[in-house]
C-alpha cells in the first residue's frame, strides 16, 4: 500500500569513482647523513613544511668531525606511498648524501632522553622516587618542593612514566627526541 503523499526519493549513483580506500597511517624513523653546513637542517625542514608534512621528532648533531657529517633523524607519520615520497625528495637534497629508513630496512634500537620536573610534598614525594625507581628514572636535581628526574628509554616508556608523574605533580617536561642507530654491523653512511 502507497501512501499517495509520501514522496519517493530516488537513490542516484555518482557518476564519480568511489575514493580509493584509506592506507593507514604509519610511523616511521628516517636516519639522514647530511654534510654538516650552514642552513642543511633549514632545508630538510622545509621540504617537510612546504609539503604540509608533520615531523614527530628531530635530532641532530655532528657524528664525524674530520669528513663534517651531522645525522639527522627524523621521526614523522604517513601512508607508505607518502614515506617513499618523503624519501625520494630528501635524497635530490645537495647536502643529504643517505636516506635511511630504519623502520623498514633493518632492526634497530631507539631511544630518548627527557627532564622531568615534579612538584610536590609527603607522601607524594615519596610515591614519585617509588615510581622513578621501578623506571629507573634518575634524580639529577632535588629541592624539598620538587624533583627533576632524567629518564632514558623508548617513547613508550617515557610517555608511561609522564602519564604517572601528571597525576603526582608533573610541572614540566623537557625531552630531546628520539635517536635511533640500526641494530647489527649495518650503518649508515658505509
Amino acid at each position: 500500500m502507497n501512501n499517495p503523499k509520501t514522496k519517493r526519493v530516488k537513490k542516484y549513483k555518482s557518476v564519480y569513482a568511489q575514493p580509493p580506500a584509506q592506507e593507514a597511517n604509519e610511523s616511521h624513523i628516517l636516519a639522514i647523513l647530511v654534510n654538516n653546513e650552514p642552513g642543511v637542517l633549514a632545508r630538510v625542514i622545509g621540504l617537510y613544511s612546504g609539503r604540509g608534512y608533520n615531523i614527530e621528532s628531530l635530532t641532530v648533531a655532528e657524528t664525524n668531525h674530520s669528513e663534517h657529517l651531522s645525522r639527522i633523524t627524523i621521526v614523522c607519520n604517513g601512508t607508505p606511498a607518502v614515506i617513499e615520497q618523503i624519501k625520494s625528495q630528501l635524497e635530490r637534497l645537495v647536502p643529504v648524501l643517505e636516506v635511511s629508513d630504519l623502520t623498514v630496512e633493518c632492526k634497530y634500537i631507539e631511544r630518548e632522553l627527557a627532564l622531568i620536573k615534579v612538584a610536590c610534598t609527603g607522601d607524594k614525594r615519596i610515591e614519585a622516587l617509588r615510581t622513578a625507581d621501578i623506571f629507573r628514572a634518575r634524580a639529577v636535581d632535588s629541592t624539598l618542593e620538587s624533583f627533576v628526574f632524567e629518564v632514558t628509554g623508548t617513547a613508550e616508556k617515557i610517555n608511561a612514566f609522564i602519564d604517572l608523574m601528571t597525576a603526582l605533580g608533573l610541572v614540566d617536561v623537557s625531552r630531546t627526541g628520539i635517536a635511533a642507530i640500526a641494530r647489527g654491523s649495518k650503518a649508515i653512511g658505509a
